[in-house]
């Protein structure tokens, strides 16, 4: 049998799973801000580059005023909100329950399609919520002492960051449909057939002009403009950067668009969404976390529970 849309899927996990791991280490080289604007950057200038390639025209010229703000809002939200949130994370509780963390993404979409787009929240989203809620209690929660019948074994801090992190990219999905279906409504008909498998690349390019203008505002604001100056001779932390910029929203947002080309989505969202899992070994190695039973069961757990949204 072909199962290549399969193994497409495991890939896409596995690039995640790199992504996050060189987040982690590029934040603690450059900084969450310096390492977001080098990031913004290059994935607006390969987006740009693989459309003028596949296009023969990099810029978003069929894209209206309404969908330059929503994809610009969606770029806000998801970029600089969720991502910022989701690099502070790495750096108080780590890549691995960060990316534990962002199990909660499928929970603010359901959420928020349901509060802007009026999309029905079925039994089946309640119950996969409740099974990936419940996955993430037990990584992060421990038996108590004294009258607390249990305690937090993380930061409270780190906690609220992974919390940001997935609404973030919850909200920000939806955000970036609504943009995206005005963008795809712009095209010429005779045009569309030809460039529509691109367009979520241009649009992904207009969001990081988002995310570039918002982290350059506040890394003024913050007055880390040396840092950043002095991020040019950091070598490992760029070739961190690098890592994590073609692994994350180049390679792994191309390939899982090739994924559900080959595959249900269903199989390609539910094997995609196995990082948690995969993260848990090379941490354990990079940064000399621990691995528990509580821990990988947890994040099984919530794996499954985001499996749910797309197989139920």
């Amino acid at each position: 049998m072909n199962y290549i849309g399969e193994i497409i899927s495991i890939g896409v996990a596995f690039s995640w799973t790199v992504a996050a791991l060189s987040c982690e280490i590029g934040s603690k080289h450059l900084g969450v801000i310096v390492l977001n604007v080098w990031r913004m950057a290059l994935a607006m200038l390969l987006s740009v580059l693989l459309m003028y390639v596949f296009t023969g025209n990099g810029l978003p010229v069929h894209a209206d005023a309404k969908a330059w703000v929503w994809l610009l809002a969606s770029g806000v939200v998801g970029y600089f909100f969720g991502d910022w949130c989701l690099f502070n994370s790495y750096l108080t509780i780590g890549s691995r329950y960060g990316q534990l963390f962002m199990t909660l993404a499928p929970i603010f979409t359901a959420l928020s399609a349901w509060v802007m787009l009026g999309q029905q929240l079925s039994w089946a989203s309640l119950v996969a919520m409740a099974v990936t809620l419940s996955g993430i209690a037990i990584s992060v929660f421990s038996r108590g002492e004294g009258k607390s019948p249990v305690s937090l074994q993380l930061p409270l801090k780190g906690v609220l960051y992974g919390i940001g992190a997935g609404l973030g990219q919850g909200l920000g999905l939806v955000l970036s449909k609504v943009g995206l279906d005005y963008y795809t409504a712009g095209v010429p008909a005779a045009e569309l057939p030809s460039v529509v498998d691109y367009l979520p690349f241009s649009a992904n390019a207009i969001r990081c002009i988002a995310g570039l203008c918002c982290y350059l505002l506040w890394m003024l604001l913050r007055g880390e403009g040396n840092r950043f100056s002095r991020s040019l001779h950091d070598r490992r932390g760029l070739l961190a950067m690098i890592i994590a910029v073609i692994s994350g929203p180049f390679l792994g947002v191309g390939f899982s668009l090739m994924a559900v080309q080959y595959t249900a989505a269903g199989i390609a969202s539910t094997l995609m969404a196995t990082t948690p899992i995969m993260i848990l070994l090379p941490s354990h190695y990079l940064f000399h976390e621990q691995i528990t039973v509580k821990g990988v069961v947890g994040a099984v757990i919530s794996v499954v529970g985001v499996s749910l949204f797309f197989l139920l």
